[in-house]
Parts: structure tokens; C-alpha cells; sequence
């Protein structure tokens, strides 16, 4: 292994567990990379607000990637670099949720926003980011604003036919992907957790090749190609296993910690 100066993770199915917490052994492993001399941050689909409560206990001193990369903000959320889905793509975006009858969100920069507060994952996704909906009749008056749309549904395999069909419906307008097998996110064009990566790498003045990334699901492959090495976790998919350099223990059995053990072994550090 090429030695590690950067560890950039995923969230939910990778830091966290499926209960939505973070273990002691997560935390610890977080400040054994500080005390190495290894930069340490997190990128994810969630909002920003839905962060604030992992910068603390992690020690996060570097900006973090909200809405899969295309918001970076400080460790006080404050911007550092903003991108939207342009309108047209926000209005195609919803047409095509509609089509799939999914349960549609919108995320600005400080709100998110439903039609429904009865959608099957309006309260596991309060839960999740530790914040409410502002309920609105409809998104009209946010489309110029979006940060990230959101298609919710507890019809996976509809959901992926869905993906399939924004992507095509988006072609480079925006960005469509699941982030989990119920979530298809849609955010700003030409902006991911790979380049995420890539900014921090500029901004620390390192190679993405001492860059190691981890995480689970296909929102994560994007910062596994531009990075040396990769972790997928254990409940990851065969596909997105296959495409990392190397696969830890899942999220229910402390994988992510089990990996950055990884890493500070092969680095001569632990």
C-alpha cells in the first residue's frame, strides 16, 4: 500500500451502522490517524446539517463534501464551494420521479423540502440527518435552487429502472445515482465525491495516488477511481467490491475501522 497522507469516508453504511451510530471503534480509529499525521474527512449525500454531529467526535479540522461533493463547507458549515442542478435539469428531474412514482425531495443550501410528510422515508431520513422537513405545496419557488433532488422509494428494483431512465432523461445536465437502494440522488453536473477528492488534494497541496477512500454504495465509486487506494465495505455490492483495491469487514462488524487499522499498519504507524 502506497503511503496514506489523506483517509476520505463515506457515511451512512460506511462510518456509521445501520442504527445510524457511530461506534467507539470508529472514533478511535478517526484519532489514531490524527495522532499518525493522516488528514482525516467525510463526504456524503446528506445535507450539510446532517454532518454537523460526526465533526466533533471525529476531529474534522478539513472541509467536508456534502450532497456527493458538489457542497463543501468548513468544519463550521460554512461554504467554501457551492454548485446547483441547473433548472431545466431540476424540472426534467421531477418529471421522471413522477413518472416512477416516487417520493420526491429537494434540498437547498439550509433547507429540505417534501410535498408529502407521510413518505415512506420522511421520518427514517429525520432520523438520519437529526433534522425536520419544511413542508411545502410544491417546489416551484425552489427550483432555481437546488441543491439536490431526492427520489424515495421502498421499490428497489423500480428505483433502479428509475436511475436508469434519469440518467438517460439527464444525459450531462446532472449528476443521477443511488445512494442507497431506496435513495436516487440527483445533484449538479460534473461534480461527485471524486472530485471532492480532488479538491482536497489541491488544497493540501498532495496526490490523489496517497489519497485512501471508503465506502459502500455507487456514489462512492466516482472518489475510488481518482483515489491510490479504496476500500468498499463488507455490505457493499459485488460491483462496487470489485472496483475498489481492496474490501473490509461491513458496517455492522466495525469495517471502517477495521480499514483505517489497515492502513495505519501498512503505513508503519500502529
Amino acid at each position: 500500500m502506497t503511503r496514506i497522507a489523506l483517509v476520505v469516508s463515506d457515511v451512512d453504511g460506511t462510518l456509521l451502522t445501520k442504527d445510524k451510530l457511530l461506534t467507539d471503534r470508529a472514533i478511535s480509529a478517526a484519532q489514531k490517524l490524527h495522532q499518525a499525521g493522516i488528514g482525516f474527512t467525510i463526504t456524503s449525500s446528506r445535507p450539510t446539517i446532517g454532518m454537523r454531529f460526526l465533526i466533533e467526535p471525529l476531529g474534522i479540522a478539513l472541509p467536508i463534501g456534502a450532497f456527493n461533493g458538489s457542497c463543501i463547507v468548513d468544519p463550521a458549515l460554512k461554504p467554501v464551494e457551492q454548485h446547483l442542478i441547473p433548472e431545466a435539469a431540476v424540472r426534467r428531474a421531477l418529471e421522471v420521479l413522477g413518472q416512477f412514482d416516487a417520493d420526491i425531495w429537494l434540498f437547498t443550501g439550509d433547507l429540505w423540502l417534501v410535498t408529502n410528510s407521510k413518505g415512506p422515508y420522511v421520518a427514517h431520513e429525520g432520523r438520519t440527518i437529526r433534522a425536520d422537513p419544511t413542508v411545502v405545496p410544491d417546489f416551484a419557488p425552489y427550483l432555481s435552487k437546488a441543491c439536490k433532488i431526492v427520489g424515495s422509494s421502498n421499490d428497489a428494483a423500480g428505483l433502479q429502472r428509475c436511475e436508469t431512465a434519469m440518467q438517460e432523461a439527464l444525459g450531462a445536465q446532472a449528476t443521477a445515482v443511488r445512494s442507497q437502494s431506496y435513495y436516487l440522488d440527483v445533484t449538479p453536473p460534473g461534480v461527485n465525491k471524486g472530485t471532492f477528492v480532488q479538491t482536497i488534494a489541491r488544497r493540501l497541496g498532495i496526490s490523489t495516488d496517497v489519497i485512501a477512500t471508503i465506502g459502500d454504495m455507487q456514489n462512492d465509486l466516482p472518489m475510488f477511481r481518482v483515489s491510490g487506494t479504496s476500500f468498499a465495505m463488507g455490505n457493499a455490492t459485488d460491483e462496487v467490491k470489485r472496483q475498489a483495491t481492496h474490501v473490509t469487514a461491513s458496517n455492522e462488524e466495525d469495517g471502517f475501522a477495521k480499514a483505517m487499522e489497515t492502513v495505519l499498519r501498512e503505513n508503519g504507524r500502529h
